[in-house]
């Protein structure tokens, strides 16, 4: 899909993406569970997550500097390993989003039930994901440049409560409420790896903005610099609020449901909670806005390279693929309706790994196949930054429980059949 240059989203708005694209209702809830499995000493969990996030966001940086088409993770596996793979990772990462759409959708409705009791309950659950689902259709339909304004306008209006919490909490921290930093029963190995597989799942996402790198002005030069740019930004935002949490609350952090929203409650009282329960709703629904439009995308990449039918990549007159935007909303909203949300979401996180450990493999394959390609990023240090992002992971998925594992990782061999008929399906076109 070609998007005319006028339509093209612009330098600051991928990194408003980016962040959209990571910040979602994670930062709301991750500060209590990292005290409860791992204490204090959860801010280096949490520290390991970000650097693990880092180098494979690195890789994903320089395998987009190769290219300027729609894509991402499902592209690069293309290219590095041939059809059969890229058709694998790209039907996962389209099934992800699917999954992971339907989800966030809920989230918000729940949020919002929780917030407005008469919203609460099943059926005004439904009601709220289709009228969202029916309102973010009709506003990607009507174009990117309209759709990525809204979701500049949500990345700012959510980001301002937790800064909020960060800039205001920083000075109602008691250091004693981080001793002890380590605490004897929960700072073990066993304990350390199920914290930093739970903490990881808030850092995905950032992998969704090169999905849509064709509507991007200028791709190979600016999405690499503005994912690198997004990326670490939510790192600092995220250790600012476990540090501010653990000190504002300490020991009553690992009991608490919503560690932000009682942070500022302590710190401003009522008025201060009700201010981060709207942060809540925002972030969420910036997410969704982010999500629904990147979604599609992954939809209309196999649909260019004839992986899926042709007419997944058709658009209308703002350059819109409209088709792609119907057919992944209701296959979500069906999702929506099922009520299997806290699982869809685990599989979800477990599944993304189908498209980081491809792409940080591919980044050293393109530096033997690519090498006289110009492109604008390389990762430092030769091949160690993709192998640290390799065996980081490797290590991540080997503490998964089997259960997780086997969901998470099972869209690859459902996948299998659908590549063997849309092969079949070419050939037999060609042949006609």
């Amino acid at each position: 899909m070609t998007t005319d240059s006028k339509h093209k989203i612009g330098f600051l708005s991928i990194i408003f993406l980016g962040i959209n694209g990571i910040i979602g209702s994670g930062i709301f809830l991750l500060p209590g569970t990292g005290m409860k499995l791992f204490g204090p000493a959860s801010i280096l969990v949490l520290l390991f997550d970000a650097a693990l996030a880092f180098v494979i966001a690195m890789c994903f940086a320089e395998c987009a500097s190769f290219f300027s088409k729609t894509g991402g993770p499902f592209l690069y596996a293309k290219e590095a390993f041939g059809e059969f793979v890229g058709f694998e990772v790209g039907f996962v990462t389209w099934a992800i989003r699917i999954i992971a759409e339907a989800t966030l959708y809920v989230a918000f409705a729940t949020a919002l039930g929780a917030a407005f009791p008469a919203l609460a309950g099943p059926v005004a659950k439904d009601v709220i994901v289709t009228i969202m689902f029916v309102l973010l259709g009709l506003l990607n339909i009507s174009g990117a440049k309209i759709t990525s304004w809204v979701a500049n306008v949500a990345t700012v209006s959510k980001l301002v409560p937790i800064l909020l919490v960060i800039i205001v909490g920083l000075f109602f921290i008691n250091t004693k409420n981080f001793e002890p930093f380590f605490v004897q029963k929960l700072t073990t190995a066993p304990n350390f790896a199920a914290a930093a597989i739970t903490l990881f799942y808030v850092f995905t996402g950032f992998e969704g903005t090169v999905v849509i790198a064709g509507e991007l002005k200028d791709a190979k030069k600016n999405l690499p610099k503005a994912l690198m740019i997004s990326v670490g930004t939510v790192v600092i935002i995220y250790i600012l609020i476990m540090v501010t949490s653990i000190g504002v609350l300490g020991p009553d952090l690992k009991n608490s449901a919503a560690p932000l929203k009682d942070t500022f409650t302590k710190i401003a009282g009522n008025f201060g909670g009700n201010l981060i329960t709207l942060g809540t709703l925002l972030s969420i629904g910036g997410i969704c806005i982010s999500s629904s439009f990147i979604t599609p995308r992954s939809g209309v990449a196999l649909a260019e390279d004839k992986m899926m039918p042709k007419v997944l990549a058709k658009t209308n007159q703002r350059e819109a693929p409209y088709v792609s935007i119907i057919v992944s909303s209701l296959i979500s909203l069906a999702i929506a309706y099922s009520d299997t949300f806290t699982a869809l979401a685990q599989i979800s996180a477990v599944s993304r790994f189908a498209q980081f450990i491809p792409t940080c493999i591919a980044v050293l394959v393109f530096r033997r196949t690519k090498k006289d390609v110009a492109h604008s990023f390389k990762t430092p240090l030769g091949p160690t930054i993709p192998l640290i992002a390799l065996a980081a992971s490797g290590w991540l998925l080997w503490h998964v429980d089997v259960k997780s594992l086997v969901w998470g990782l099972g869209g690859l061999v459902i996948a299998v059949p659908f590549y063997f008929i849309a092969k079949w399906n070419n050939q037999r076109t060609q042949a006609n």
